[in-house]
């Protein structure tokens, strides 16, 4: 993919983060699986917009203010008056694995493509290079917000943009597991970076194993694949290459939270660069390894000082 992609977006939510700590506390932070692999590009080097919509209250003020404090692009964070932002808390058990509960609903950012400033943020975001979303945000936009998203993603792969989608099908979301699978299948005709998963797919389309979910994909016309395995690792598939790639062995896992996230933005960051797919899964793997060792879906930049540049 090379520097040539020099204006990159990720589009989502960003929510109020409460995490239970073990001694039965909270703490307070941000995030949103869009959102968290913003940040973690920004960190990794690659000037990176963050596209949403928050409300205009203290909290939302906070969230902007942060991710300008990593070097994310805050341009396009409409903001909707009397509105305030979703609210998630996570419960991590003694293996790292997590739980969500999730308050959202009214969040300001399900009306990103509807609201009186959309049309002006479409039409930019027609001129970016790489434009990157996941399959929660194809939920919450809801068939409004899809009915306008599809159209700008054709219009932006005409003029030659590309687009990466990463699978994350949360059920909960969807009102049905029809409406899902158009939604997906319209979505990955407009993919030219899939990174999807193999529990993803089987949720969605039954899809009994990778092979089968790497055809789904392939079917749909994506070129350059990136499908994470239920056991740790993935296939990276693209014009010539075909190989697994194992992740990176780590002691003990802490937190899972967004695993899948940074390891979307260790990929897509190190193609940027002008790394090849395998070198770059490989990149996307050590990056997760370092954040599923912490707490909390954003962790601490200093302990990411291993997988940083300079």
């Amino acid at each position: 993919m090379g520097e040539s992609a020099r204006r990159v977006a990720t589009l989502g939510e960003c929510m109020i983060e409460l995490v239970r700590r073990p001694d039965g506390t909270f703490t307070m932070g941000f995030g949103g699986d869009t959102l968290n692999t913003a940040v973690y590009m920004a960190r990794l080097g690659v000037a990176t917009d963050y596209v949403t919509a928050l409300g205009d209250d203290g909290n939302s003020d906070a969230m902007v203010a942060t991710w300008e404090a990593e070097g994310v692009g805050t341009g396009h964070v409409l903001r909707v008056p009397n509105r305030v932002p979703g609210l998630y808390m996570i419960e991590t058990d003694d293996s790292g694995e997590r739980r969500f509960l999730y308050w959202r609903d009214s969040a300001p950012a399900r009306d990103l493509f509807v609201l009186p400033d959309s049309p002006a943020l479409v039409a930019d975001l027609e001129g970016y290079d790489l434009l990157y979303m996941s399959g929660i945000s194809l939920a919450i936009w809801g068939e409004r917000g899809r009915e306008v998203l599809f159209p700008m993603l054709d219009r932006l792969r005409e003029r030659g943009g590309r687009v990466a989608f990463d699978t994350n099908w949360r059920p909960r979301l969807w009102p049905d597991r029809d409406t899902a699978q158009r939604a997906y299948d319209a979505m990955l005709r407009r993919t030219d970076i899939a990174l999807p998963g193999v529990e993803d797919l089987r949720g969605l389309y039954g899809d009994a194993d990778a092979d089968t979910a790497m055809a789904r994909v392939r079917g749909a016309g994506v070129t350059e694949i990136v499908l994470k395995l239920e056991k740790p690792g993935c296939i990276v598939s693209a014009p010539g290459v075909e190989e697994t790639v194992p992740s990176e062995k780590v002691a003990k896992v802490v937190d899972t939270t967004a695993a899948g996230d940074s390891f979307s933005a260790g990929y897509l960051s190190a193609r940027l660069k002008g790394l090849g797919p395998v070198e770059a899964a490989r990149s996307a793997h050590r990056i997760a390894a370092v954040v599923i060792q912490h707490r909390g879906a954003v962790i601490p930049r200093d302990a990411m000082a291993s997988v940083l540049d300079g």
